[in-house]
């Protein structure tokens, strides 16, 4: 027997682990995540980025916007984007891409996950189509919402350009008009209509300017209730499930996307901020917030560090410049932080991982 083939008789391969008689074990590792060394975000909640987490290839899997994530109960990172070959793309927490689909929806925005009994359901909105559909996790439409107009819930001229759902402890559709008529409207499991609420006002607290997210909130479980955005309002309102207003947490200096409430915290991506002296909405000044139990900001990953004077949060601003526009937040089980951007010239999602 020459001695190759004595070598590859005394080798074993297991497990990813090199094992050779005469020779010291070797481990084959995967490649480390390629992390930046600026530590982002304040406190508890620190994280270096990993900007290429989620990169593919733009020919097979390309993307305009990537506009929400979720997370089943397998693990997996579901994404929805706009580009209609494949308006979901399905991650591992690695960044290996395990499966796609498409509705083929030019304008997929709104993506929210609920769990029925053994079984979780997708619910996906597009604005310009004025669509809103719950489907499967391998993207089998199941139902339908139908225009409000047709429920005699709008008037024929009225704008409907739905950006959001949730869905309440007992199936309600909670469906957020960020983009049309400013209304949050609320449908039962089987898609008729109950009630509207909020609508178009600056000034009136229990209203909104763009209505842009909704999500329950369930910290308190003996009484869970509705957190919406008013992105131009620089804030979030809450609401109690049949649609009456209880208060509002003003963020100044961030027009934020959809709460995502995760245990104790709320967690937000800023999509438009301010500049010192300028308070008009800016573009590529994003950055991710993050609130405790008490609703008081005590991070902005990629921004200024929160500061409160006399009880009052004061301006908050983006201190680096990581992201363009932050258009929502999802967290994995160690409390990793998935960022999907919009208008971020076809970037993937970026992790940031927990220090």
């Amino acid at each position: 027997m020459n001695e190759r083939r004595k070598f590859l008789k005394n080798t074993v391969l297991t497990g990813g682990a090199l094992s050779v008689t005469g020779f010291s074990a070797f481990h084959i590792k995967p490649a480390a995540p390629k992390l930046e060394e600026t530590i982002l975000g304040h406190g508890d909640f620190r994280y270096r980025v990993e900007k290429g987490w989620g990169d593919l290839d733009p020919k097979k899997h390309p993307v305009k916007n990537c506009h929400e994530m979720v997370m089943d109960k397998m693990g997996r990172l579901l994404m929805l984007t706009d580009h209609p070959q494949n308006n979901v793309i399905i991650y591992d927490t690695s960044g290996k891409l395990l499966d796609s689909w498409t509705l083929s929806f030019p304008g997929a925005h709104g993506l929210s996950i609920h769990d029925e009994g053994d079984a979780q359901y997708l619910y996906i909105t597009d604005p310009g189509l004025g669509r809103v559909v719950k489907c499967s996790l391998d993207g089998k439409i199941l139902l339908e919402l139908e225009h409000p107009a047709k429920l005699g819930a709008y008037d024929e001229t009225s704008a409907y350009r739905p950006t959001e759902t949730a869905i309440g402890p007992n199936g309600d559709i909670y469906v957020a008009d960020g983009y049309g008529s400013q209304f949050i409207l609320q449908y039962d499991a089987k898609g008729q209509f109950i009630r509207k609420f909020g609508g178009d006002s600056f000034l009136q607290p229990n209203k909104f300017k763009q209505a842009h997210g909704v999500a329950l909130d369930y910290r308190d479980s003996a009484n869970p209730t509705l957190l919406c955005t008013a992105r131009i309002k620089n804030s979030f309102k809450r609401f109690t499930l049949d649609g009456a207003y209880i208060e509002e947490y003003y963020l100044p200096g961030a027009f934020v996307s959809r709460p995502v409430v995760d245990g104790e915290n709320i967690y937000s991506g800023v999509c438009f901020g301010m500049t010192e002296g300028n308070y008009n909405m800016q573009l590529n000044k994003g950055f991710v917030t993050i609130l405790d139990e008490e609703n008081r900001v005590v991070s902005n990953p990629g921004g200024t560090e929160p500061q409160y004077e006399n009880g009052k949060l004061t301006l908050m601003l983006q201190e680096q410049p990581v992201f363009r526009h932050c258009h929502d937040v999802c967290l994995d089980r160690d409390k990793n932080l998935y960022v999907c951007q919009w208008n971020a010239d076809g970037v993937y999602p970026y992790k940031l991982h927990r220090v």
